[in-house]
């Protein structure tokens, strides 16, 4: 049986870390455990070594014509949402889309396959930190910023940085079953499916709890000592209310 062909795009200025998602992931051979040995392929889009951002260069054996080949094609991220990706990179991606491969933007990896035009009219993420700015320069995209990965089918895109791991394993799960990829989170110490999103690391300010106000009283106490468990009835007794009421007032 054929393996599938992964193809990763790397530039210049790339960053280690965001490369080495898809390398963890798709580049090792763990048919032990039920996966199958991907034909892995880093892939520069610029001539000679490729310099990554924490200044070591990579010498790299693919190019533009693996990723028009690929059956996963991914885009780790982007070195500036405000530069246009290149042309050649561009026609690659959307060769392999027309072929049918899986087409995954990792991070700032979103508006490289934005600019390509292949997440027109469909949902997708990215860095919560930029995603205001997909949806000024892409307004035929939904950008949904406060999620860890938006799966569209045969378009995926991921949040920032850790969250290109949540996707990776959701993208081996969805293929190849929940079994081996559970056996495969444990081998590198990760959670198969981690809860949440990245709403919960976009910064928002916590309002001051009104003077004499019980109930916001009771909520700064309860955020004071987040780390601990807090009862429901508990937290309502403290208020001076009841469970009902506090959870209409909660609500």
């Amino acid at each position: 049986m054929k393996s599938p062909i992964v193809a990763v795009a790397a530039f210049n200025d790339i960053s280690p870390f965001h490369l080495s998602v898809p390398c963890l992931l798709f580049g090792q051979d763990r048919r032990n455990i039920g996966l199958p040995k991907f034909d892995f392929r880093v892939c520069a889009i610029e001539k000679g070594p490729i310099q990554t951002s924490a200044g070591f260069s990579l010498g790299l054996n693919h190019g533009l014509k693996d990723i028009a080949a690929a059956d996963i094609a991914i885009v780790p991220s982007w070195r500036d949402v405000e530069e246009e990706p290149p042309q050649e990179l561009l026609d690659a991606l959307r060769r392999a889309h027309k072929r049918g491969a899986l087409m995954v933007g990792l991070c700032l990896g979103a508006f490289v396959l934005a600019a390509a035009g292949l997440l027109e009219g469909k949902r997708a993420t990215t860095h919560w930190a930029y995603a205001d700015r997909l949806a000024e320069m892409h307004p035929a995209i939904t950008v949904e910023p406060g999620v860890l990965y938006v799966d569209e089918g045969n378009v995926i895109t991921s949040a920032g940085v850790a969250a290109g791991l949540d996707c990776c394993l959701h993208i081996m799960r969805e293929r190849y079953g929940t079994k081996p990829v559970a056996q495969l989170a444990r081998h590198i110490l990760l959670s198969p499916h981690r809860q949440g999103g990245q709403a919960q690391f976009i910064e928002r300010p916590i309002a001051a709890p009104r003077h004499g106000d019980r109930f916001a009283e009771v909520l700064e106490d309860v955020r004071a000592r987040v780390a601990e468990d807090h009862r429901l009835d508990d937290v309502a007794a403290a208020a001076h209310m009841t469970r009902r009421t506090f959870t209409r007032r909660f609500h």
